[in-house]
C-alpha cells in the first residue's frame, strides 16, 4: 500500500509503467517479465513502480482491465450496428460484426496477445480475468446473436461460433500465416489480412447457416 505520508502517485508515472507492462506482459508474458524489466522500461525503480501501481499482480491485474474496457466498449458499438442491421440482411450483419472484431484486434494487438499467452496458462496464479472480462464479453455476443436471429439460434450452436472467431482471430493476430515459401505474414501484410477476413466471415456464414460467400 503507498505510503498515506507520501505525495500522491504521478499520473504520469501511473501511465508509463502500466503501457510499459502492457508491452511486456503482450511480448513476453506475465511469467516472462519481471517488476525490474518494467521499471528499467521506464527508467525508474522497483520501489518506485511499487508505488504507482501495485504489485505485479495488481499491474497485470489493471493490464487486463484495461483491455477489457477497450474491448467492451468496442464490441457495445459493434452490437448495436448488429442489432440494428441483423433483421433486415442477417448475413451483412454478421458480416460487419465479424469484421468489426478483426479490427479491433488489429488494432490493439497486446489484446490478443495477452489473452493467447492466458490460453498456455501464463500468469495462472492470477485468477479472475476469465470470468470477469472474457466471459461477458463472449455472453454478450452470443445473447445478441440469438436474441436476433432465434431461427440461426435453433439450428446451429452460436456459442461454439462466437469462440472460433475468437481463437481464429487472436491466432492470426499473434501468428499470421505461412505463404509459399514459408515466410510468417501477418497483421502487417495487407494481403494476409484480406486473406483471412474473407476466410473466417466465410466460415462464421457457413457455420450459422447464412451462405458462405464473404
Amino acid at each position: 500500500m503507498p505510503d498515506p505520508k507520501q505525495p500522491p502517485p504521478s499520473d504520469d508515472s501511473r501511465e508509463r509503467v502500466i503501457a510499459a507492462a502492457t508491452a511486456l506482459f503482450a511480448e513476453h508474458g506475465y511469467d516472462g517479465t519481471s517488476t525490474r524489466q518494467i521499471a528499467n522500461q521506464v527508467g525508474l525503480n522497483v520501489a518506485t513502480v511499487a508505488y504507482h501501481a501495485g504489485s505485479k499482480a495488481e499491474l497485470y491485474q489493471e493490464v487486463m482491465r484495461r483491455a477489457y474496457a477497450a474491448e467492451a466498449q468496442h464490441l457495445a458499438g459493434a452490437l448495436a450496428a448488429f442489432h440494428s442491421s441483423a433483421a433486415a440482411d442477417a448475413a451483412e450483419a454478421v458480416r460487419s460484426l465479424v469484421g468489426a472484431y478483426i479490427d479491433f484486434c488489429l488494432a490493439n494487438a497486446h489484446v490478443p496477445a495477452l489473452w493467447m499467452r492466458r490460453w498456455l496458462s501464463d500468469a495462472a496464479e492470477v485468477i479472475g480475468p476469465e470470468a470477469e472480462y472474457a466471459k461477458p464479453l463472449i455472453d454478450a455476443v452470443r445473447e445478441a446473436v440469438e436474441g436476433a436471429l432465434p431461427d440461426v439460434a435453433a439450428r446451429t450452436d452460436v456459442e461454439m461460433t462466437v469462440w472460433t472467431v475468437l481463437w481464429m482471430t487472436h491466432g492470426f493476430c499473434c501468428s499470421g500465416v505461412l505463404d509459399k515459401d514459408g515466410v510468417r505474414r501477418g497483421p502487417g501484410d495487407a494481403q494476409a489480412v484480406d486473406r483471412f477476413r474473407a476466410h473466417l466471415v466465410g466460415l462464421a456464414l457457413r457455420e450459422l447457416g447464412l451462405g458462405g460467400a464473404p
